[in-house]
């Protein structure tokens, strides 16, 4: 299932645990220059999830540009005996627009469950922010045929916030085989997944909702994946740590038309 509704674009870069200080300052007001210049900038929404403590650098550095900042997670606690926890109105209050919640790693490495994730998600929106729910499959997982049954599994808590929540958040598909592996799921792999998902939202009213991609993505194959019908954008992690390949990939995210 597809949808007939012109949705905007989205390059969202996800930095993981890597950075400096100095690294930073450069790729920034690398990514910052070149997409100034760029004569797609207004055709595409782009912006860059970075660590905790790089929050106020990003926020110096992007204020009055086009490219937005936010966080990779959050809690879902507004404040508290929490150690080492940051809330929403903490990432607000530096001027984050995004924040991933449900990345495959956190899930993985720190136990998350989907109603967790959607608790987070919850917790994003009420602090005014953009939650990215990241959902995907593992290499077992997609072997043993059930890609669409997992990622249905993994959408349900989410869905199950009701109409105005969904309406409010973005979705990114990253296969878990896919991610930092070098592997990168077909265009048709993806959009199958991703009409599935148009499906899933569609069915709760919301069809408008953005759906990237995120596994491997590169400037080589940018175009290719965000040609498919129900890819709105994607979640870049390590090119996005080069400007240049990440300025391609957003300029794919401007320039290339859905089949």
């Amino acid at each position: 299932m597809t949808t007939t509704q012109k949705i905007r674009r989205l390059v969202l870069g996800n930095w993981k645990m890597h950075g400096s200080l100095a690294a930073n300052g450069q790729l920034l007001a690398a990514i910052r220059s070149g997409w100034n210049q760029s004569s797609h900038a207004a055709a595409c929404d782009v912006g860059v999830c970075v660590p905790f403590p790089y929050l106020a650098q990003a926020e110096s550095a992007l204020t009055d540009s086009d490219i937005a900042w936010g966080a990779q997670d959050l809690s879902v606690h507004d404040q508290g005996a929490y150690t080492g926890e940051v809330s929403g109105a903490m990432l607000a209050e530096f001027g984050c627009r995004y924040v991933l919640v449900g990345h495959s790693e956190r899930r993985a490495m720190h136990g998350e469950t989907s109603q967790l994730v959607a608790e987070k998600a919850k917790a994003a929106l009420g602090a005014g922010l953009t939650p990215v729910v990241c959902v995907g499959e593992t290499l077992a997982e997609r072997e043993a045929g059930r890609t669409l049954a997992v990622i249905g599994e993994q959408l349900a808590p989410v869905l199950a916030l009701g109409k105005e929540a969904v309406a409010a958040l973005v979705l990114a598909y990253e296969p878990v085989w896919a991610i930092g592996t070098g592997k990168t799921a077909s265009p048709e792999q993806a959009q199958e997944v991703h009409a599935a998902m148009r499906a899933a939202v569609a069915q709760a009213g919301c069809p408008g909702v953005r759906l990237l991609y995120g596994g491997s993505v590169k400037a080589a194959n940018a175009a290719s994946l965000f040609a498919m019908p129900d890819i709105d954008g994607g979640l870049i992690g390590g090119a996005s740590l080069v400007a240049e390949e990440f300025l391609r990939i957003a300029e794919a995210g401007a320039t290339t038309r859905s089949a």
